[in-house]
């Protein structure tokens, strides 16, 4: 087994040697760097965005700050960086708020010093390497036996040469661990189950993502009713969780991987013990929300929806209603509906009739707000 230290001074020499030269050469072509859309996540906005920010643009004015409060993949928020001047990210998901820092923040990184650990990585052969948690744990189920040993491997060493790394590198080398993992899991694109065939054999090759860097980004990993509290936008996007679904256990395996504390892991689909619930999930969802637009100090708030709450399968079912949400926007402001027929991204065999996407727009009017809801939800 390579020991740590001879790692890192592999890592460390090669950067010296090659350094100065790479500088004067493009080191890898830019399209085959994962690019922040090409993750499979539940809910994503990827198609949606020009047809989102259409209706944004055209029934919106004066916008210079945006913040989406429940990011996700970030797919939104990048759009937004494009825009406005200032934007604010959240989620209070580790994996998510790693891809934000590696993906958006404006900190200091080393390109070519990044993509030679990233080469040093791809050198290794899991045949000279002992077995490690995540290969004990994943491997043969979630991914490939030879896969894991590398993943599990890699994440120590990035642990180990952690004080080496500036925070924005840090994030980078993550994230770019978890781009090159996603298409191989052996799951329908989460972490519930998964397969019972075994992951196909493959080598493993670690790739890094498109990194870009926005003055403009504020980054934050909060639950999203108490930074509304402290907010203050031109205008704000919600595209919280509607069904019972948690993503901290669809991506339990990202999670884990990112705070790497290596817990113990229960049940089939190796989950670690509940952390990060969301109430909107809950039966508690439509006080949540009600909650959340209270507080927020926007000129507009902008909604998407879908109408999974006619699935044939109960855990697919909104935790809020359309006839919910439409009524307590309106008791914000004026405010406009729009829908868009569109098949979303399917993690299962869940079947969906007439699946349609939906978009609020709201102009709030404070006085009217202020006397819509109770005094208990304005504290």
């Amino acid at each position: 087994m390579l020991s740590p230290r001879f790692f890192l001074s592999k890592v460390l020499s090669a950067f010296e040697e090659i350094g100065i030269r790479r500088k004067r050469t493009e080191m890898t072509k830019k399209d085959n760097h994962f690019s922040l859309e090409s993750r499979r996540y539940i809910g994503c906005k990827t198609k949606l965005v020009d047809w989102i920010f259409n209706l944004i643009d055209e029934h919106t004015h004066n916008v210079h700050s945006f913040c989406d409060i429940f990011a996700g993949t970030g797919v939104v928020a990048y759009r937004a960086l494009q825009k406005y001047e200032h934007v604010v990210v959240n989620d209070f998901l580790h994996s998510n708020n790693i891809m934000y820092r590696a993906f958006f923040a404006p900190t200091k990184w080393n390109k070519d010093k990044v993509q030679t650990i990233i080469e040093a990585f791809n050198t290794i052969n899991p045949d000279k390497i002992r077995e490690n948690y995540f290969s004990k744990n994943y491997g043969g189920k979630y991914f490939y036996h030879n896969t894991a040993k590398l993943v599990g491997y890699i994440r120590e060493r990035i642990r180990e040469i952690r004080h080496q790394l500036t925070d924005k590198e840090y994030a980078i080398l993550l994230a770019s661990l978890i781009y090159s993992i996603d298409r191989h899991a052996n799951t329908m694109g989460h972490f519930d189950a998964y397969h019972h065939k075994a992951p196909a054999a493959h080598r493993f090759q670690m790739r890094m993502i498109e990194v870009g860097s926005f003055a403009g980004v504020e980054i934050h990993q909060e639950d999203s009713n108490q930074l509304a509290r402290h907010l203050n936008v031109d205008l704000t996007y919600l595209d919280p969780p509607y069904n019972s679904r948690q993503y901290s256990r669809f991506y339990h395996v990202y999670e884990n991987l990112v705070q790497w504390k290596r817990p113990q892991l229960y049940g089939t689909a190796l989950k670690p013990k509940e952390e990060n619930m969301s109430d909107y999930c809950r039966s508690s969802a439509f006080n949540a929300f009600s909650d959340l637009v209270s507080h927020i100090d926007s000129q507009y708030l902008v909604v998407s929806y879908n109408n999974t709450y006619h699935s044939k399968s109960s855990s697919s079912e909104n935790k809020i209603k359309l006839e919910q949400l439409e009524e307590v926007l309106n008791r914000c402001g004026k405010t406009h509906v729009f829908n868009h027929e569109f098949k979303a991204f399917n993690s299962g065999k869940t079947e969906f009739d007439d699946h349609r996407e939906y978009l609020f727009i709201t102009e709030i009017d404070d006085e009217k707000r202020n006397q819509s809801f109770p005094d208990v939800l304005r504290r």
